[in-house]
């Protein structure tokens, strides 16, 4: 963008020193790019929900449904509440509440001075789900699983209820949008740790209920991530996603805001729960990228030096431009209805980045290394 390009796309082969995962293969990946000047986020969205949708309806086996644009666009934050994740599986119909305020009003000592989530279902559940269910929670790490049964005359039934008073009984349903046959289920702990255990609370009822909608992609971008965090083992701010987004507010933000307050104009798409893309609206300022990567510890010769392509191009100026990169990888995967990535790659490598087929990486030879200049230390 800074040469002069208006705008491209390349599906491009990719490098990373990145850890395996179900959906992520180490090292090497490709991926469909492209980049806009004079772009907003939202004219990203409207580019990729277009190739998306078009691709995954071309390609998806028959009788699948695939969401159509507009895309939801959820925030991080309201992601975090109602999914337990910045990865939303919008196929599953469970949604978590907040119900911190009400129990902090209650007598259950084990949710006081704690974050508190619920989920509602609509289900029949035997006492043989709930002790696997209580099981799963354990096997998460939570100390329990509180729940409450609603009775047909809106009544409870749980080891909770008695520990909530009858004149607020009429709340909680309304807060959970309880009737007659729910079930809500109560997690409680450090805020981040209490999201997160809702989240997989929320996706293993939809498994075990089988409530996720079959024979679907269902795509949103998730938005508003955090431009910084907080690194209790280094004891400094840094930044949560990718240091060179624009952040919302600009410099006047940088200069005057809580840097946890900062929120960046960066998004993902997400599709039945797999990132599929990230990107971001880019910083193209270059006294907003001397003071963004200031607060997370670089002085300007640092920035020289680690970052000097983008710090010299912006010495001559850069449009506004925005972008992002789906992963090809994951698309097919994802229409191969593939729980993981190395059943779609011809030469696929393990967990330690290794190709067993081919036997690669092997051993190298003194030739081989003198001709690229490095040399060994016993």
């Amino acid at each position: 963008m800074a040469s002069g390009f208006d705008k491209y796309f390349q599906i491009a082969p990719c490098f990373r020193d990145e850890d395996a995962r179900a959906d992520r293969s180490p090292g090497e990946f490709y991926q469909l790019d492209f980049e806009m000047s004079f772009a907003t986020q939202e004219d990203v969205f409207r580019a990729g929900e277009e190739v998306l949708t078009a691709a995954f309806e071309k390609f998806a086996p028959e009788g699948c449904q695939v969401t159509q644009a507009p895309y939801p666009v959820i925030s991080y934050k309201q992601a975090m509440l109602e999914f337990g994740t910045d990865k939303p599986d919008l196929r599953n119909p469970l949604r978590i509440v907040d119900v911190t305020d009400f129990f902090q009003r209650c007598s259950f000592k084990p949710f006081h001075k704690k974050t508190v989530r619920a989920i509602r279902v609509h289900a029949d559940m035997s006492k043989g789900f709930h002790e696997k269910l209580l099981q799963f929670a354990l096997s998460i790490g939570m100390g329990g699983l509180g729940y409450l049964e609603v009775e047909e005359d809106m009544s409870y039934k749980g080891p909770i209820d008695k520990f909530i008073p009858d004149e607020m009984k009429g709340e909680i349903a309304k807060i959970a949008g309880l009737v007659p046959g729910d079930t809500l289920f109560l997690i409680a702990d450090k805020e981040e740790r209490a999201a997160l255990l809702a989240g997989q609370i929320r996706t293993e009822l939809g498994n075990r209920l089988d409530l996720c909608e079959k024979n679907a992609y269902r795509f949103c971008f998730v938005n508003d991530f955090p431009m910084y965090e907080y690194d209790p083992e280094e004891k400094k701010m840094v930044f949560t996603h990718n240091p060179f987004s624009m952040p919302q507010g600009g410099l006047e933000a940088l200069q005057t805001k809580d840097p946890r307050d900062i929120l960046a104009y960066q998004y993902d798409i997400v599709c039945n729960g797999v990132e599929l893309s990230s990107g971001a609206v880019r910083n193209h300022d270059l006294d907003i990228m001397v003071k963004a990567f200031e607060i997370a510890g670089y002085t300007e010769e640092e920035l020289k030096v680690k970052f000097g392509a983008l710090y010299n191009a912006f010495q001559f100026g850069a449009p506004p431009h925005a972008g992002m990169a789906p992963g090809v990888d994951r698309m097919i995967m994802l229409l191969r209805n593939e729980e993981n990535i190395r059943e779609i790659i011809p030469f696929p490598m393990n967990g330690n980045a290794q190709d067993l087929m081919c036997g690669a990486p092997s051993e190298v030879t003194e030739q081989q290394l003198r001709e690229v200049h490095i040399k060994i230390r016993q």
